[in-house]
């Protein structure tokens, strides 16, 4: 079971490769009744499973697998459920599709990636690192 304490952690930022990551949004949830993984995930029978979810500010290499690791919560599945494009309108979403289900994106998602590609419109701020 996930305590608070590891929460906490994940909440306030922890270190890993060196630095310290962002301060993420981390909630425990119920589980999700998602369908079997195929290839299966290897069996933990002595060792309960929790789900969390986390949103992150920051994109780096494996960093939920790190984080989750270093509060001492291994990560077994990992699912990602939005990309936030920072763009001021909704996240892209996974929303409908089944396990290995794609779709292609829309026009306005296709414009909004192509904006984003761009960079930051003239007189807007751009993004560094740390403040988003």
């Amino acid at each position: 079971m996930v305590d608070d304490a590891a929460l906490g952690q994940l909440r306030d930022g922890v270190g890993i490769q060196g630095r310290r990551t962002l301060p993420a949004e981390a909630e425990s949830l119920a589980d999700p009744c998602l369908p079997e993984r195929n290839p299966p995930i290897r069996a933990r029978r002595s060792i309960p499973t929790s789900w969390l979810a986390i949103t992150l500010r920051e994109g780096r290499n494996r960093q939920v697998r790190r984080m989750t690791a270093a509060v001492g919560l291994p990560t077994l599945r990992l699912l990602r459920m939005a990309i936030d494009l920072l763009d001021g309108e909704p996240p892209l979403t996974l929303e409908g599709l089944e396990p290995g289900q794609w779709r292609p994106l829309n026009n306005r998602e296709q414009t909004r990636m192509a904006q984003l590609l761009r960079g930051p419109a003239a007189g807007q701020p751009r993004l560094s690192r740390g403040s988003r």
